[in-house]
């Protein structure tokens, strides 16, 4: 078969393979298009999640008559003014959007300078139908009807409307997000699901477009290394959630999708997140033009940079920093779930046939002697009578001290323990309740990561050794890193093809489990061995360590053992979440506990 020049639609309809995947697609190159022609507002409107119809609007700078029709063939660009193509600084450049679109959909393009007339263009599947005069304010509208009609190939291969429509508003949030000083709104079958004003911070507009309670429960990114600029905002790690869709990563304004920063964020957050829990971030990189090639993919979603460990070290670098301010924060309020569960207690008002003891939600009658001798001899022999049993005997302590008042430390004093796992501390404006176990987890943590950086973790030899039983392979996982754990006060032994030797363990960690400390190291070795760093690997390491040497729940504090717990909270970073996510202390503001008996 000879070589021949493929006709122009069919190229077309290649170039549209490409770059127009689905509506989402389609939509996101008009939208950078409208914020590349310079629009302070975009309006987008969508009909069955854009198969049916998408239209942008926009108050740009326009496009003259000539302009319009050299904007429908291929490789035509106002975007590129000589051929730097490695210094372009906008969204779009490569000229393929609107003809690759016009080759598959039904597309009518209208604009207009200011000062001039306006005028339209429409093509139907690459056939251009007609062109003239039209009446429109000055900018550009775009609209784009029955998207691969004519291709049933492409067509049966989209995903329902509504999927469709959730990936659209997913790339208009994510370019909405770059661009604060930009007005966007969006309309899906009639109904306006998006609306955020220009003008905005980039934190309130983060918090517009993902959770409004992310600006509470946040911290800000901000730092520069050799020319590379980080901002943005990073949710406190307690505040996460069960997917990644929550993380939105910029290079230059452009939203990415890059598999190099998603690892950084993974591992910023390495050893205070479950495996399954993801964090809310919005990362902004700007970086030197000559330092990352966003020609790498036709969308353009992926980019490539001169120096990966650079940025990748500036995103891991700056999200711990801005985490390790944050101190012991952590989410503070209950949810509303959680408060939804108080509810006021009745119980029945005592009856003569000894059921139902208690107090009554109704003041009852006083009990008369024949009454009271009655009742104390049902207490004496029905296990259902509370009315006259003992109260509870709480445990008292004498005061050696004066109590210390609550004004001056954030997460107030302790009162007392609950369930032998949470502990009750009264702060100026409210009620503490901190989960022990989880809390003291991360200040064992945080104690090995400062003994690592101070030269090692001291060791505790153990009076006779103690020999732990695992598989051939993680004996020889254990082994390989028997210099590593040694640097965390743990020394291990090959003992034979299928058991390791414990000589000493951390001394931070105390008398723990020591059986299951060594398994589970051989576990986490084995999980993340091959895919996280030498000093990621190490992160792990530690956090299971801390996990066995943490104060269980179900033992019983002193007083003086719970405020110390407490004062350490408040001096160690990330307090505020244990090593696995989860909040260390909740707080139950005056006002919340009003509510709960109806005062509010």
């Amino acid at each position: 078969m000879s070589i021949r020049r493929l006709p122009e639609h069919l190229v077309n309809r290649i170039a549209a393979g490409e770059v127009v995947e689905r509506p989402a697609s389609a939509l996101k190159e008009l939208v950078e298009n409208a914020i590349d022609a310079g629009a302070t507002r975009i309006a987008v409107r969508l009909a069955a999640g854009g198969t049916e119809l998408i239209e942008v609007i926009d108050d740009g700078c326009g496009m003259l008559p000539a302009e319009m029709a050299l904007a429908l063939e291929r490789h035509a660009t106002s975007k590129l003014p000589d051929d730097a193509i490695e210094h372009v600084t906008t969204l779009g450049f490569r000229g393929e959007a609107l003809p690759s679109i016009a080759s598959v959909a039904r597309l009518t393009l209208e604009s207009r300078v200011r000062g001039g007339d306006g005028w339209a263009l429409t093509v139907d599947n690459g056939e251009r139908l007609a062109e003239g005069p039209a009446a429109l304010p000055p900018g550009t509208r775009v609209r784009v009807e029955a998207l691969f009609a004519r291709v049933p190939a492409r067509r049966k291969f989209l995903r329902s409307a509504r999927a469709e429509y959730g990936a659209a508003l997913d790339v208009v949030k994510r370019l909405a997000m770059a661009r604060p000083d930009i007005g966007f709104s969006v309309e899906h079958d009639g109904r306006r699901v998006l609306s955020v004003q220009g003008g905005e911070t980039r934190p309130q507009r983060v918090a517009a477009l993902t959770d409004r309670d992310l600006a509470e429960n946040s911290v800000a990114v901000d730092l520069e290394r050799e020319g590379h600029v980080l901002g943005g905002v990073a949710g406190l790690p307690t505040f996460n959630r069960g997917v990644a869709d929550h993380q939105y990563l910029f290079v230059n304004g452009r939203p990415v999708k890059d598999r190099l920063l998603v690892g950084a964020v993974r591992g910023a957050y390495a050893e205070m997140l479950a495996r399954d829990r993801h964090p809310v971030v919005a990362l902004f990189l700007d970086v030197p033009a000559d330092a990352v090639d966003v020609n790498v993919h036709p969308a353009k979603t992926e980019v490539r940079f001169r120096d990966p460990a650079l940025a990748r070290g500036l995103i891991v670098s700056g999200l711990r920093r801005a985490l390790d301010e944050a101190g012991h924060r952590s989410v503070q309020r209950p949810s509303e779930a959680a408060l939804g569960m108080w509810q006021p207690g009745y119980l029945d008002s005592p009856s003569p046939s000894g059921e139902g003891l208690g107090w009554g939600s109704q003041v009852s009658p006083s009990p008369s002697f024949e009454d009271l001798k009655r009742y104390s001899g049902a207490a004496l022999h029905d296990p259902r009578t509370t009315f006259f049993t003992p109260p509870p005997q709480a445990r008292a302590e004498a005061a050696h001290a004066p109590v210390p008042a609550t004004t001056d430390f954030p997460l107030g004093v302790a009162r007392g323990q609950v369930a032998k796992t949470y502990i009750v501390a009264e702060a100026e404006d409210g009620l503490v309740l901190v989960d022990q176990h989880a809390a003291h987890e991360r200040l064992v943590l945080e104690r090995m990561r400062r003994a690592m950086a101070n030269g090692g973790v001291a060791s505790q030899a153990l009076l006779l050794a103690e020999v732990v039983e695992l598989d051939e392979p993680g004996c020889d996982r254990l082994e390989a890193r028997l210099e590593e754990l040694a640097q965390f006060g743990l020394e291990l032994e090959r003992f034979g093809p299928r058991a390791m030797l414990v000589r000493a363990t951390p001394a931070a960690l105390g008398q723990g489990d020591v059986h299951g400390l060594v398994t589970d190291l051989a576990d986490e070795l084995a999980s993340y061995d091959e895919a996280l760093s030498l000093k990621e690997r190490l992160d792990h390491v530690a956090a299971t360590m801390a996990c066995h040497g943490s104060v269980r729940a179900g033992r019983i504090l002193s007083v003086t053992e719970m405020n110390a717990l407490l004062r350490e909270m408040e001096a160690t970073p990330h307090s505020g979440q244990c090593n696995h996510g989860r909040p260390t202390w909740v707080k139950l503001a005056h006002g919340d506990i009003e509510k709960l008996f109806g005062r509010k």
